[in-house]
């Protein structure tokens, strides 16, 4: 009875890691659509997303059957409830990256004017948001609270560039008329990415939970 509960454990602590990896693939997928313009990796995005839903869907049940049926002692019940919170995480990531797609159909459609600074921030603050994921993920797996500290603290890069972004669409918006729809995308985008990291930063208090049991606030 015990190895099979263990079975289940080791199940959910893997279908979680895989979340991530989908979650941070559908990132780039939908940054990288929107910085070259393609509708058809925007599209990949979006159908994307339901896989990760699923999966996400299949933890929640994964993790209410064990709390359920098993009565799990202490520290795995703290592990269930971290991989519980944290996909949630994970799935608003997703969303997030689908509204990135979604800019990309439109601005298409639109034929909005392009601001090549801008986009080149946004790649910038992308990147950050991409390492953050994979370097929490790997926290996780290594239950290191520590580095969850560490990587709670970048979520400043993101944030300021964030703020550069919006002042240098607004700037531009006002020069030249003509980019104010794409100026209003851009700055939709980088706040899309601005909500993963946050989202990063939860999963790195449930990292801390997790190793310590204590409810530490990192935002």
């Amino acid at each position: 009875m015990r190895r099979i509960y263990d079975d289940e454990l080791k199940t959910m602590h893997a279908q979680f890691t895989k979340m991530g990896l989908m979650v941070n693939q559908n990132i780039l997928r939908a940054v990288e659509s929107f910085i070259n313009h393609d509708k058809d990796d925007a599209k990949k995005a979006k159908e994307s997303d339901h896989a990760i839903n699923n999966i996400e869907v299949e933890i929640e049940e994964m993790c209410f059957r064990l709390i359920a049926l098993q009565q799990p002692v202490s520290s795995d019940l703290r592990s269930i409830i971290t991989v519980m919170k944290a996909s949630s995480d994970l799935e608003r990531m997703g969303d997030h990256a689908v509204s990135i797609a979604r800019s990309v159909i439109r601005a298409r459609e639109q034929r909005s004017k392009r601001i090549p600074l801008v986009e080149e921030k946004i790649a910038q603050q992308a990147n950050i948001v991409k390492r953050m994921v994979e370097e929490v993920m790997d926290a996780y797996v290594k239950v290191e609270a520590e580095e969850a500290y560490r990587i709670a603290k970048i979520d400043d890069e993101v944030d300021d560039l964030f703020s550069k972004i919006n002042e240098l669409c607004l700037k531009e918006m006002i020069q030249d008329p003509d980019v104010i729809q794409g100026g209003t995308d851009y700055i939709a985008v980088s706040r899309n990415l601005e909500r993963m990291g946050d989202y990063v930063t939860n999963i790195c208090e449930r990292i801390v939970y997790l190793k310590t049991g204590v409810l530490a606030e990192l935002n």
